[in-house]
């Protein structure tokens, strides 16, 4: 079994950690946010629809979704970022988001970055991870996605993506098409009709491929954003539900006080309340 250890930092919508991986691990695992990881030491074999191999300099991109599992890793050390794509879809980062959505249509997942632009990258990823610490405020998520934009380019300055198709995965263009549209009114059949298929094949392949239904991935990028919009802006609760896709605001507490533990409002105060940042999700490269 592995040996695995990954930083948590703040709950927003974007996190950054240092990781590291030691041994084998065997089973695959997915998750709801995507990931870049950027190798800094050791080795590692991650299988991730094929078998990676991953050295220091490579970035190992993890689209949201996407089942992947350790095979075997020698003292493997990497920065990782995790996102929620939705968050960021309808932002200005949105068409950087380019190279997660060519690893889902058969892309390499690795992407080398150039020696000369390693140090750079780094310092990029820690700049993040110091923002995300701060306390949250409408000024720091823009430093953060400018910040983010950056590291995207980083990544797709570095490899040339014309024509890297292997092969096309419905299931990954069903979840781009929710990333893009789940803060509409959105249903199971518009997700089908996307992708072409009937609406029971949708659900069955779906959550076969990612362990998750398409209503629990819609509801999950609903839910990212409006935890981007409490911690960086003052939009009451109701507003806040309207824009993420719910008319019924109760339904909305709901379904966030499910997932959170608390209601919206609760868990406003608690993340946005200066000091030390709270337990966010994991960041996870295998």
């Amino acid at each position: 079994m592995a040996a695995e250890h990954a930083q948590q930092w703040g709950p927003g919508p974007l996190f950054v950690g240092r990781g590291t991986l030691q041994g084998c691990r065997s089973h695959p695992a997915s998750h709801a946010h995507a990931t870049l990881a950027f190798y800094t030491g050791g080795q590692a074999t991650i299988e991730q629809r094929t078998h990676l191999r991953l050295t220091p300099g490579d970035v190992l991109l993890i689209p949201a979704g996407e089942k992947h599992r350790t095979v075997e890793a020698h003292r493997a050390e990497f920065v990782g970022l995790g996102f929620h794509p939705s968050a960021f879809a309808r932002t200005e980062v949105g068409p950087m988001l380019e190279p997660f959505e060519r690893v889902r249509q058969g892309a390499s997942a690795v992407v080398p970055i150039p020696s000369g632009r390693q140090e750079h990258l780094v310092r990029l990823l820690s700049e993040i991870h110091e923002e995300t610490r701060a306390p949250a405020s409408a000024m720091g998520e823009q430093v953060v996605r400018s910040l983010f934009s950056l590291v995207l380019a980083e990544v797709a300055r570095s490899r040339a993506w014309t024509g890297a198709d292997t092969h096309t995965s419905w299931v990954g263009e069903a979840l781009t098409f929710i990333e893009r549209h789940c803060l509409e009114r959105l249903s199971l059949r518009e997700v089908a009709a996307a992708v072409g298929r009937s609406p029971a094949h949708v659900t069955t392949a779906v959550k076969q491929a990612t362990g998750h239904s398409v209503v629990e991935w819609i509801i999950s990028g609903r839910l990212a954003e409006a935890r981007r919009r409490l911690l960086s802006s003052d939009e009451r609760v109701d507003i806040i539900a309207e824009r993420v896709g719910y008319a019924d605001p109760t339904h909305f507490i709901r379904l966030f006080r499910r997932a959170e533990g608390l209601t919206p409002a609760a868990w406003r105060k608690q993340h946005r309340a200066p000091g030390p940042p709270g337990n966010g999700a994991s960041i996870s490269a295998a």
